[in-house]
Order: C-alpha cells, then structure tokens, then sequence
C-alpha cells in the first residue's frame, strides 16, 4: 500500500452509486468490510487473502480453501507442520515440486519466462523474489547475517530504488535465466542446511532482528520466519503453475516487454 500522504486511504468510507468499473485493476489495495450490492460481478477475479467472502449470501471462503487444498495438497502439510522434522519434511516436498516446476518451465523458450502473464510476475522475477524472501526470512532473521542480500533478489512492490539499492539490490536489472536459477540454488542449500541441523528446541529460539524498519515490535521464532520461507515458496510456485500454464497455451501470451515489478 502507498503512504497515507499518497492518498492510500483517500476511499475510505466512501460509497459508489451507479460507478462503471469496467476493466478496472485494483492491486495491493485494502478491500476489509467492502459491500458490493445490486452489482454486475461477470467474468471478476479475486486473488489474495480472502476470509469471510459471502457471494449472494453464501459464504464461500471455505470452499475457496478447500478447493485450494485439493489442488495443491501441500498447503495442508504446510499448515500441519509441528515438529522439527515436519519442516524437513516440509522442505524435501518444496524441493521436488520446484523441481518439477523448473523443468516444465525449461520446456519453454526463454523469452516466455520474462514476461507476464495478467501483469503478474514473470516467472524469473517469481524466482527472483523467493531468493529476496530466502535472504530476508532465512539469512538475515535465522542466520543473522550482516549483508544477507543477493543483488539479483526482488523485493515486493513499493520498494523505491533507494530502498533497494541500500541492500544492494538492482530493481533495473534483468538476469538471464541461468544467473537467476544459480542465485536460487544458493538460496535452497541455505535453507536445506538450516533445517537439516534443526531441533525441536530451535523451533522455539527468538530471532534477535525486525525483518525490516517498520515491521511490529514482537517476537519472531526460528519456526515462524522458516514458515514465512515456506509458505512463499508454497504460494509463489502456485502462481507459477498458473501462469506456466497460460505460457504454455501461447508462449507469446503476456506483455510484450521483458519483465519488471507489477505497478
């Protein structure tokens, strides 16, 4: 979300009547106790945390979930997780499936895996960001590292240059896909050496750092920020499946530019 001075909150309260919304994008907005009443809602897609979604008086949320668990069984596991060697075992899944995921994306040309798909991320941006998640979440929280930063991470949307830059990251950058995947392997062995050596007793160890200025001032657990890392991995290869899906149908579809952060 932008700062309130940038007009974030600028539609709070406010109330639309016989409003044409036709083709309108809304991303990284705050849609909370949002009534939408005597409305056209054709050919609509929703993404991105959905709780207590009534659709013509049925609450549908748990369909939604249900849903999402039949597809793709590891959110389950996912959520399940307890123990020490749950995570492992968590991690040994991750493995496979990107595995499985980048092949089916080697299957395609490169070009296809820099661009877009809906003006979401490219699939080597999807990677990009899950070594920015890995550093952030794994070497800065749990490893405690000092500069934990790859260059070619990505952060999320709302990052300004400057921002990046101080953790030496390029947001002009654009990785062929091999530099990328190197980066990403890096990231993988850091988190298969972290949870090999974990201990029931370390699930539970405070991690001494905020993620990031602005962050709550609470207590983060080795197992929470391990659960953010595997979490990211879990949703993000989700919308890689998607959309490799969409590539594959026209390995042209998408913008026709090479890939940069969604506005």
């Amino acid at each position: 979300m932008a700062a309130d001075d940038d007009g974030a909150r600028a539609f709070r309260g406010a109330s639309f009547t016989g409003a044409d919304f036709t083709g309108a994008n809304f991303r990284d907005c705050d849609l909370r106790q949002v009534k939408i009443t005597d409305s056209w809602l054709v050919d609509v897609s929703l993404s991105g945390l959905v709780g207590n979604l009534v659709v013509n008086d049925v609450e549908v949320t748990a369909f939604v979930e249900g849903e999402l668990d039949r597809r793709h069984p590891e959110r389950v596991q996912l959520r399940e997780k307890r123990t020490a060697e749950d995570y492992r075992a968590m991690w040994d899944r991750i493995e496979r499936l990107w595995a499985e995921t980048v092949a089916r994306a080697g299957r395609l040309p490169e070009p296809a895996l820099h661009r877009r798909v809906d003006d979401e991320w490219s699939f080597v941006e999807t990677l990009r960001h899950l070594v920015f998640a890995t550093d952030r979440w794994a070497g800065y929280m749990i490893l405690d590292k000092p500069v934990p930063y790859h260059p070619l991470g990505l952060p999320q949307p709302g990052y300004t240059p400057a921002d990046a830059a101080a953790l030496g990251i390029d947001l002009d950058a654009h990785p062929p896909l091999a530099e990328v995947l190197e980066a990403r392997g890096t990231r993988m062995t850091m988190v298969r050496g972290i949870v090999d050596g974990l201990t029931d007793d370390d699930l539970g160890r405070e991690c001494p750092r905020l993620p990031a200025p602005g962050y709550p001032e609470e207590a983060r657990s080795v197992g929470l920020c391990l659960g953010v890392v595997m979490k990211e991995e879990c949703e993000h290869r989700r919308y890689a499946v998607r959309d490799l899906a969409a590539l594959e149908a026209d390995p042209g579809a998408g913008a026709a530019h090479r890939d940069a952060p969604p506005c």
